[in-house]
């Protein structure tokens, strides 16, 4: 999927590093290309707000520019958590 295609698509917290095995982070990250953690914050304010009030993502955060996509998920790095957003087709 075409980052364009991605940063317009629905999505949908899956899961974060915290509460997965190894094996399966290696497969959700397969093929990761950076990403613009900007418009992931923006998109995690518009369609998860009570997410983005809970992790703060008003303030700063020094994470942001380690975030990555693949073609199934858009992967927002905060406080050194990877989280998993599923794009929703």
């Amino acid at each position: 999927m075409k980052a364009k295609e991605a940063y317009s698509s629905e999505i949908e917290l899956e899961c974060s590093c915290v509460n997965i095995s190894e094996f399966k982070w290696d497969y959700l990250m397969e093929g990761a290309k950076k990403a613009c953690g900007k418009k992931i914050r923006s998109m995690i304010k518009k369609q998860i707000p009570e997410l983005y009030d809970s992790l703060c993502l008003d303030l700063s955060n020094p994470y942001e520019a380690n975030c990555v996509r693949t073609e199934t998920h858009l992967i927002y790095v905060h406080s050194g958590i990877e989280y998993f957003f599923k794009i929703k087709n």
